[in-house]
């Protein structure tokens, strides 16, 4: 798999990485969290994504990690209006994975102009590395690049795929001028692009760039903008992960596959 800089950082990911929304507590429920985390790792998945948010993913991260934490990147969020709940998920996450995270993220924006100092102040301590923002709506993309304007975040989380490209308007270009990483989530439409696949025969013509399913032509339509270096594909079966995995490496999709896609995806 292709191992990409999140922006002008020096942390180098693989370009696929694990969501956890609904789907780590999924696999916990037929006892299978520690198994999908260990088949993440040996299909090459090393960026897992999580956030208080997501139920009780964090804790059963921090557990299916025990003993693996140095082969992952976390990359957990902060999610409250609250400046002492912002500390109390902080502390809580550095506790979960081993005494720091890789890359923490404020969830949706929310309480931003509180939570940010904090997370600096960690950063600063060396419980944090990078600090980044999400958010899943294009009403608050406008709000996203004031604050990606002050140079204070390292990444961006936002959704991509070809129903849902408005990032392709103002955060990616931005993104791309500032060198700031971009994880890119929602690939597969969180699951209603793959209800109904192409054919077969219609994939055919992107076998040649390593593509077999309609899930891997996906996952690489939008790892194919180089402006975005991680797709985080959420999961609760091991099996597909070594398939998420393996559109992860080039070749890349040129602008004529990225339409013949865009059009299979209209059609669907």
């Amino acid at each position: 798999m292709e191992n990409r800089n999140l922006g002008k950082s020096q942390l180098s990911v693989p370009a696929v990485g694990l969501g956890t929304w609904r789907r780590l507590e999924a696999a916990a429920a037929g006892g299978r969290h520690r198994e999908l985390i260990g088949a993440a790792i040996a299909a090459g998945i090393r960026l897992i994504d999580t956030s208080p948010m997501y139920g009780d993913a964090e804790r059963l991260l921090g557990a299916a990690l025990k003993g693996r934490r140095d082969q992952v990147v976390v990359a957990d969020k902060i999610w409250t209006p609250s400046p002492q709940e912002g500390v109390a998920q902080l502390d809580r996450a550095v506790d979960w994975y081993g005494g720091r995270v890789d890359l923490m993220q404020i969830h949706n924006l929310v309480a931003w102009p509180a939570q940010l100092p904090m997370l600096e102040a960690a950063r600063d301590r060396g419980l944090v590395g990078l600090i980044g923002a999400t958010h899943y709506s294009p009403a608050a993309f406008g709000d996203l690049a004031d604050l990606m304007r002050t140079g204070r975040i390292d990444t961006v989380q936002v959704p991509y795929n070809p129903t849902h490209r408005e990032v392709e308007r103002t955060i990616l270009p931005l993104a791309d001028e500032l060198g700031i990483g971009v994880l890119l989530m929602r690939p597969l439409g969180e699951g209603q692009l793959v209800r109904r696949p192409p054919s077969p025969s219609d994939l055919e013509p992107l076998r040649p760039f390593g593509v077999t399913t309609w899930a891997q032509a996906l996952i690489k339509w939008g790892l194919s903008d180089q402006r975005v270096h991680v797709s985080l594909v959420a999961t609760a079966h091991p099996a597909r992960l070594a398939e998420n995995a393996a559109a992860g490496s080039p070749p890349w999709f040129g602008p004529d596959e990225r339409q013949y896609v865009l059009r299979l995806a209209a059609t669907g």
